[in-house]
């Protein structure tokens, strides 16, 4: 009978906890997907916006020198002054034109021809009225250079120049790469230029940072509510059973996600750079320096793929004390706990169930990203703060976004959690815990 009468609290208790574990696995695999999304969405603005398609891209420079050079000659204007004097020195041209066509026409010819040559100039041409028109000539020449057609061509003339130039191998052929990448994006985010491509994944990363936070602290509150189950029923022993073991896959879920989704994000930029050129500004807006977004399955997958000795060592180490260890122990506590005495007092079993802790590293990886996240971020202000400048001819605002994710969260939520389940586990267990 009194099997019978706690065989339906523990049966109502796993049914309950059953549905909130769906809830908390729907939560992390929600979660998962989305730092997935904001990964990929924020490697593609790095990639549209990436410094070597912007201000290390010669062809972007070209654009831009283009427009300052055609609105240059296109609206190039003289003042009053500067005409009188560009006018003077014109006359002064045609003068020491016609001054110097004066003097080879009056050189004494050798040869026959050229005396007659001489004589018909003599005759017909008279230099002294040609230099009488040299004011109302050099009037003319200014009207041609300020007349508005004139300028057209002129400024038409200096692309052509310009552009020349720009296909003759001085400039590098980035645009041909950038105009790829933007026809792969523009269908994708379902935009037809770059402004509103970089408007719509700003505004994707908003929503996806929004939910990501709403499924994480939705996680934390049924890891509450177990917790919060365990002070209601710590004195309900018959139910403590079903209560640890389903304790175990709310674990089991916290692990999961906190080793698939991003932990930390590395985010350099100029938000902007602006200086003047021949009177006008040159600006660039949102050149991503650097940027990289890692969860730890990603860094020990780096870790092991790389060629040097040190660094797969180092990512086994971490796969095994950080990853490895954690499992087994939370395995272990619970075929401690369900087992019968010989499998429970296995020194394997109990080795990993109430020992291994101080092997299992999940802790020193928690505090190992914090210090890596402040060491990185003093890094990247300090050398960011060293290019703000902030003068009349150049202005560079730089911006740091390096920023711990969701997935640091729900990995510290899962050592604390263990922890928790290790300290209750020495409390609960019927066997000795000790060796």
């Amino acid at each position: 009978m009194k099997k019978k009468s706690s065989l339906l609290p523990n049966l109502l208790l796993i049914a309950g906890l059953a549905v909130l574990l769906c809830a908390e696995g729907y939560f992390g695999f929600r979660l998962h997907t989305l730092s997935k999304q904001q990964e990929q969405i924020k490697r593609d603005y790095s990639d549209v916006n990436s410094i070597t398609l912007g201000l290390f891209s010669a062809e972007q420079w070209s654009d831009d020198i283009s427009g300052i050079i055609n609105h240059q000659v296109r609206h190039f204007t003289l003042t009053p002054a500067q005409k009188k004097q560009l006018q003077k020195e014109v006359e002064q041209i045609m003068l020491a034109l016609i001054n110097k066509a004066e003097a080879m026409v009056n050189k004494k010819p050798k040869s026959l021809g050229g005396k007659l040559k001489r004589l018909v100039v003599k005759t017909f041409v008279k230099t002294d009225k040609i230099k009488a028109r040299v004011p109302a000539l050099a009037k003319q020449v200014m009207a041609k250079v300020d007349n508005p057609d004139n300028k057209a061509q002129l400024s038409n003339l200096a692309l052509r120049k310009f552009t020349d130039v720009a296909h003759s191998g001085f400039f590098d052929s980035t645009a041909t790469a950038k105009d790829s990448l933007l026809n792969k994006m523009y269908p994708r985010y379902k935009v037809s230029n770059p402004q509103a491509l970089n408007t719509a994944l700003n505004k994707k990363l908003d929503e996806l940072r929004t939910a990501m936070y709403t499924y994480c602290f939705a996680m934390l509150g049924c890891i509450l509510v177990v917790l919060a189950l365990w002070w209601i029923l710590r004195k309900k022993v018959a139910l403590h059973g079903a209560l640890f073991i389903m304790s175990l896959l709310f674990a089991f879920v916290l692990l999961s996600v906190g080793l698939t989704a991003s932990m930390v994000e590395v985010d350099a930029r100029i938000s902007t750079l602006d200086f003047t050129l021949l009177g006008e500004h040159v600006i660039f807006r949102d050149q991503v320096l650097f940027f990289q977004s890692k969860s730890i399955l990603d860094v020990v997958e780096v870790l092991v793929k790389q060629p040097a000795v040190d660094s797969i060592l180092v990512g086994i180490l971490i796969l095994v004390f950080s990853i490895l260890f954690p499992i087994t122990k939370l395995s272990a506590t619970g075929i401690h706990l369900l087992s019968k005495r010989k499998l429970a007092e296995n020194r394997i079993i109990k080795y990993f169930a109430f020992q291994s802790g101080k092997w299992s590293m999940a802790d020193v990886i928690v505090i190992a990203i914090l210090m890596t996240y402040i060491g990185l971020n003093g890094l990247i202000n300090g050398t960011l703060e060293a290019l703000h400048i902030q003068t009349s001819p150049l202005t560079i605002i730089t911006t740091n976004n390096t920023a711990l994710q969701p997935g640091y969260i729900i990995f510290i939520s899962f050592v604390l959690f263990g922890l928790i389940l290790s300290t209750i586990l020495k409390f609960i267990t019927p066997y000795d815990a000790h060796e």
